[in-house]
């Protein structure tokens, strides 16, 4: 019988601070406070001061989080917001709740995240059947920083807002500084795979502007700013005190967490002929540990033999699902690179309570194996 190896263990996490967590759900329960309550106001509080930022806001979900980032800019209906197309699918889908029209553009191949370059053009040369763009969304894919500096500088150049999506890159750096704070606004999933995940849905924002912060604090409660009184059509979308209590009871983890997937990545680059690129003075924090395989579906059935799950990253990019197909705007690559990306792709196991048995388990196998992407 091989070692049990699974791709992602919410439970494991949950169990590692058992004790801690059930404490703080305990102290939610006896309050008989669960809506915006205390526990999410010091969850905010905390948020923002590990990140580094004067504010932040709970939310239902990271979608919900990337809506309401869009909202509070103004942005919706009669604007076009850039993106990438190779990300959750959660991305391109709060453009479209938001009321606005996406615009996909490719990735660097050896990071998977935003071509700056391509962006740039598609800036100054904007598809003539849309809207303007008026915000672009760069997401810091499996737990790496996307190039931000020139993203930011051609935003900056043609006026448009940057949005920082940073739901797979709780604590990764860029030149040691966080992702999250380098934008007017930044989005988090703390869904719970996440690297700080709640034990169901969660979302939470950021920003350094009072102004933006209170009016999505009114926004995720139906517009309210003083009680049943909307002063602006708004959405429920609260981060209840249960799992605000949760985060707080896991942020304090947080930082050795990412160190302990850090150094499985170490030890993956050892096993494996092509290991992820990671960009210079960036902080990777591996939400994925993602390689690239030739015979993806053979190295898949390989490892399952051996115990070891896989999983994909995501398979089909977003302008070729069906529910986009055909009908969402590209940059003028056509996202060439994110559909080959998504035929090659395949994150291994990562998440911290990986044993170091596991962790030796997969690595030999993985030195065994064949079917690997040719060093890019």
């Amino acid at each position: 019988m091989p070692m049990i190896v699974p791709q992602a263990d919410p439970g494991a996490g949950y169990r590692a601070l058992r004790a801690e967590i059930d404490a703080a759900v305990a102290r939610v329960l006896a309050s008989g406070w669960y809506i915006l309550g205390e526990e999410g106001a010091a969850f905010e509080a905390e948020f923002a001061a590990w990140l580094g930022t004067a504010h932040a806001i709970g939310c239902a979900s990271g979608t919900d989080a990337l809506v309401l980032a869009l909202r509070g800019l103004g942005i919706g209906h009669g604007c076009a917001v850039a993106t990438v197309s190779h990300t959750a699918v959660a991305t391109v889908a709060a453009i479209e709740i938001a009321g606005a029209v996406p615009v996909l553009i490719d990735i660097d191949p050896l990071h998977y995240t935003m071509d700056p370059v391509e962006l740039t053009a598609v800036l100054e040369h904007p598809p003539a059947s849309l809207p303007p763009i008026r915000a672009v969304i760069p997401v810091h894919l499996y737990g790496q920083a996307c190039d931000l500096p020139p993203i930011l500088a051609a935003c900056a150049r043609h006026g448009v807002a940057v949005i920082e999506d940073c739901s797979q890159a709780h604590g990764a750096t860029l030149g040691g500084r966080k992702v999250g704070t380098f934008s007017e606004i930044a989005a988090f999933s703390l869904y719970p795979t996440k690297n700080l995940g709640a034990l169901g849905d969660a979302g939470a924002l950021a920003t350094n502007d009072a102004a933006l912060a209170a009016r999505i604090g009114a926004l995720r409660q139906y517009g309210w700013q003083e009680r049943y009184v909307s002063a602006e059509r708004g959405i429920n979308s609260r981060l209840d005190e249960v799992q605000a209590a949760i985060l707080r009871a896991r942020l304090p983890h947080l930082d050795a967490q990412n160190a302990r997937r850090q150094a499985i990545a170490a030890a993956y680059d050892e096993a494996v002929p092509d290991p992820p690129a990671r960009r210079a003075a960036a902080g990777h924090v591996f939400h994925q540990y993602v390689i690239r395989s030739t015979d993806r579906p053979a190295l898949q059935t390989r490892l399952r033999a051996e115990g070891i799950g896989t999983a994909v990253h995501y398979p089909v990019p977003v302008h070729r699902q069906p529910a986009y197909r055909n009908r969402v705007a590209l940059g003028p690559s056509g996202c060439r690179e994110s559909e080959k990306a998504s035929e090659e792709i395949l994150s291994l196991p990562m998440f911290p309570e990986l044993t170091d048995a596991q962790v030796a388990h997969v690595c030999e196998q993985l030195s065994t194996a064949r079917g690997f992407a040719p060093e890019r």
